[in-house]
């Protein structure tokens, strides 16, 4: 099921009160997938020498950290030298492209307040590094709002393995299963889902056919509507 930017309260099984909402932050927080594309295409072209086809893009560099993406691209996990070379260069680069760029997926804002107000606890749980999530928080006026993060360097298997969101909710000192979970990527449902949340995801990088498939409850094009549902 598919809800067109409203409250879960008109889908089965809802309305459902979380202990605690978990967030991914690139395509959630802000839809910011092209510029992660394009950079992935130019950095898989001149540090690996790949040339990264839109089926690549759609179902290979989706969810997970950038040593897991290249296992997936290549069939080989890097070493740390080269690791490290394509995650500067490629970050590098989506930082550039993404500088002035970011907005906040629309209804954010009022969710979070929302959830402030009703003590509803809520933290980030992303396969971005430190530096990423340095600078998602700045360009889109969070500052230390997300003050509850799990982020790449946190764990030791990336989505789709459930460990960042089964950290994210014990961060929280609360169980998976209690939690609400909202993700974009299939990847990232699939770690989610396994971690035991239910799952609301977004459509700003992957179909709702799609996301549903992976294990998301529904999927919805953004945030409006949410402050309400939970008033």
């Amino acid at each position: 099921m598919t809800l067109e930017a409203r409250p879960p309260a008109t889908a089965p099984g809802w309305p459902w009160r979380p202990a605690g909402v978990l967030f991914d932050m690139d395509g959630v927080l802000t839809a910011n997938n092209h510029h992660h594309r394009q950079a992935w295409a130019e950095t898989a072209r001149t540090v690996l020498g790949l040339h990264l086809s839109e089926h690549d893009l759609d179902t290979k560099v989706d969810g997970g950290r950038n040593p897991e993406i290249i296992e997936r691209l290549t069939g080989v996990s890097p070493d740390a030298e080269l690791a490290g070379r394509f995650e500067e260069a490629k970050e590098g680069r989506y930082r550039q492209l993404a500088a002035g760029a970011l907005t906040e997926v629309a209804g954010l804002s009022r969710y979070l307040d929302e959830l402030d107000v009703r003590g509803i606890p809520f933290s980030l749980v992303t396969s971005a590094g430190l530096t990423n999530v340095a600078f998602g928080m700045e360009q889109l006026g969070f500052g230390p709002r997300f003050g509850t993060r799990v982020t790449g360097e946190d764990v030791a298997r990336g989505k789709p393995h459930p460990e960042p969101f089964l950290l994210g909710a014990a961060r929280l000192g609360l169980a998976a299963a209690d939690c609400l979970a909202h993700e974009d990527a299939v990847n990232g449902v699939r770690s989610a889902a396994g971690a035991g949340c239910r799952v609301v995801a977004l459509t700003t990088t992957a179909p709702a056919a799609a996301l549903l498939e992976a294990g998301a409850s529904l999927a919805v094009p953004d945030f409006t509507g949410w402050a309400a549902w939970l008033a």
